[in-house]
């Protein structure tokens, strides 16, 4: 997408979306040290929060932890599931970018009335209802978002996990990276895209994205209802050829998030020959495919989500809708209510 342009530009989303490099690039890593240290002591950390506020950030976090062998207990669940769950000695991190997420609210009010202390809390909006519930809130500083998708809040919640887990392991290596990370997001986010492929998945019967289990293919399928309007689903790892190709058509895409090259035959011989279907990479390196190229990068799945939010904005245009203002969706998922 070219911001300089009017048909991108007018749109609230693609402005939120243009901001996302200079967020990067000027993040501060430090904001939570003392929370780190504390979540440090105990030893195990619970994210939750719902949609948008979770997906990416939490499960990004996880996957950094996890590659480069943390000594820190991690996981994620919707802050519904959590209220089941007996989080006696976990920490809790919630991200609620409106501060009165209901599920959030009621899973920390139930945590409180247990006597759990280490409950922390994630949001875009000052003196929130999340700020009553939680010991600690810290607040994005993105500012309020254009459009009823979230963009820029999800790229600034997972840096902040992310320098979060960093700083209880002791490690400092997204600091450094931050300047050049932004640069690669913008050339993403700008990538001239061939109008081939943007056909394709504007007449996409629907839109399946597969990935890592990091949050970005599983981001962008939600995006890809709220800025297309059409079906999405995330197939998880090489989930595509293990079954699902028996109700897959030929109109159908696979957007495939940064390929493992091990993979790429099996894709071909069971998405491409037969099934009939296209599939479309996102990486750093050539593949079989139609590829949208992306800078290689330290922390390629902030590069990969911001090549993603490129995909969906051109169909988008392409079919005519209002980016801003879905029909049905709201900023609010679901919003706490006093009673």
């Amino acid at each position: 997408m070219n911001p300089a342009q009017s048909h991108y530009n007018r749109f609230g989303l693609v402005r939120d979306m243009m901001q996302t490099p200079e967020i990067i690039a000027g993040y501060d890593t430090g904001l939570a040290v003392d929370t780190a240290r504390r979540i440090a002591e105990v030893g195990r950390l619970m994210l939750t929060g719902e949609g948008s506020s979770r997906i990416f950030p939490a499960k990004h976090a996880i996957m950094q932890a996890r590659r480069a062998g943390w000594p820190i207990a991690l996981h994620t669940e919707a802050a519904r599931q959590a209220q089941e769950y007996d989080l006696g000695g976990w920490a809790v991190f919630a991200a609620s970018n409106s501060g009165k997420t209901s599920e959030v609210i009621k899973l920390f009010h139930d945590l409180r009335a247990k006597g759990h202390r280490d409950c922390f809390g994630l949001t875009a909006t000052p003196s929130s209802k999340l700020e009553e519930v939680a010991a600690t809130t810290y607040v994005l500083g993105c500012g309020k978002e254009g459009a009823v998708a979230a963009t820029k809040s999800v790229v600034e919640q997972a840096l902040f996990y992310h320098a979060l887990v960093e700083r209880i392991a002791g490690a400092d290596a997204l600091r450094g990276a931050l300047k050049e990370l932004g640069s690669h997001c913008r050339d993403a986010l700008t990538a001239a895209i061939d109008p081939v492929i943007t056909a394709k998945i504007a007449k996409a019967g629907t839109i399946y994205f597969a990935g890592r289990n990091d949050g970005v293919a599983e981001e962008l399928t939600l995006k890809t209802n709220e800025i297309t309007r059409k079906k999405s689903d995330f197939l998880e790892g090489t989930y595509a050829a293990h079954g699902i190709e028996e109700v897959m058509n030929a109109d159908d895409v696979v957007i495939w998030i940064d390929p493992y090259d091990d993979s790429q035959q099996k894709f071909t011989e069971v998405l491409v020959k037969g099934v009939g279907m296209t599939v479309i990479a996102v990486s750093s390196r050539a593949t079989p495919f139609p590829t949208i190229r992306v800078p290689e990068s330290r922390f390629p799945s902030y590069v990969g989500m911001c090549a993603g939010w490129n995909l969906l904005v051109e169909a988008g245009i392409q079919l005519g809708i209002d980016l801003d203002k879905p029909q049905r969706a709201r900023k609010v998922g679901n919003e706490w209510i006093p009673t």
